[in-house]
């Protein structure tokens, strides 16, 4: 069985992705920093499991560090290389992603996201590791009216924290260009994730205010936040609000998984893909389905619109589905009971 590094593996998509892939039987390595994160979800990952009769502690690895730090991340490797595991390939989630931190602090976010990722496919070339699943975002497209948006589409962030994810696309596409031969790579652009593992033992816990809606309506809900704060009512939409693809973090974390399994079984190659569901909610829409899914309102007020908004961002996955054969199996509204089910069951998150 293969051995993958997972760099953020305790983060909201990294611990869903580790909880798969154990449960798929893959030898499991993780480095984290834990400063968007807590090393709480794999203790609740390893208890999902567990209840299910899988005994896996022995397939986890995971070791504290800093990808700016490149000594942490080679004692990763040398850890792999002890226990006769040598890494076969890397899905990469850790990075910074606030969008409105970016902008104020935009030197951390090149630092964090481009600056660690270099020192990672420099130790992953160190070590002969040359596949890579890349955590990107449909932040990086610019925005097209009411059109589903495909991977040709133009690239143009409008805050540093895309910016720095279609940096990072760029690098490794010259890196398969520099051993095209070698490198097997698939960054994906997934949109909007969502929702929680239907056990309610893990899911979303960001910390401080959270800034995107999701976690903010399930705030509301538990009575962490009086409201919720709609930007703009005027964009040009059915009802005036921003339309997202909400996608299920257990849909994402298969993705990965699909994308993981394709780059290492096929021949070398560099692919760019969306992950979503082709289908768009606006933030009002949102918020009724939540409303009556769980039986709880969800109050709620207008605001001005907020830089770098866009009016309709959603995915066209029609060549996720052609090359990974991956299509999202959750509903909307799995997504509003599930991530309502985590928050109502962990109301301090994973300081319970």
């Amino acid at each position: 069985m293969k051995n993958i590094l997972i760099t953020g593996g305790t983060g909201f998509i990294g611990s869903h992705t580790c909880l798969l892939l154990l449960e798929k039987g893959y030898n499991v390595f993780i480095i984290d920093s834990y400063i968007n994160s807590s090393e709480n979800s794999l203790k609740k990952v390893l208890e999902i499991l567990e209840n299910k009769k899988q005994s896996v502690r022995k397939k986890l690895y995971v070791i504290e560090g800093d990808l700016k730090i490149k000594s942490d991340i080679d004692k990763v490797f040398q850890s792999s290389i002890k226990v006769n595991k040598s890494i076969d390939a890397v899905i990469h989630f850790a990075g910074l992603k606030s969008l409105s931190e970016s902008i104020n602090e935009p030197l951390k976010y090149w630092e964090n996201n481009v600056v660690g990722t270099i020192n990672l496919l420099k130790i992953m070339e160190k070590y002969n590791c040359k596949t890579i699943v890349f955590s990107s975002s449909a932040s990086v497209y610019k925005a097209k009216s009411d059109k589903l948006l495909k991977e040709d589409d133009i690239c143009e962030p409008v805050n540093p924290y895309g910016y720095t994810k279609l940096t990072i696309e760029r690098i490794l596409c010259d890196l398969y260009k520099s051993y095209p031969s070698h490198w097997r790579i698939a960054s994906l652009r997934y949109f909007n994730p969502a929702g929680a593992h239907y056990s309610g033992l893990i899911g979303e816990d960001p910390f401080g205010n959270p800034n995107n809606l999701y976690p903010q309506i399930t705030k509301v809900a538990i009575g962490k936040l009086n409201e919720i704060k709609i930007f703009g009512s005027d964009w040009g939409t059915k009802d005036g609000t921003g339309i997202r693809d909400y996608i299920h973090v257990m849909d994402l974390a298969e993705g990965h998984l699909s994308a993981l399994n394709h780059l290492l079984k096929e021949k070398p190659q560099n692919l760019t893909i969306n992950l979503g569901t082709g289908k768009g909610t606006s933030v009002l829409e949102l918020i009724k389905i939540f409303e009556k899914v769980n039986s709880i309102d969800i109050p709620f007020s207008f605001d001005k619109r907020r830089q770098g908004d866009k009016a309709f961002v959603v995915a066209d996955i029609s060549f996720a589905k052609l090359k990974l054969n991956w299509e999202p199996k959750f509903s909307i509204e799995d997504i509003c009971r599930d991530g309502w089910n985590w928050q109502l069951n962990n109301p301090n998150g994973y300081l319970n």
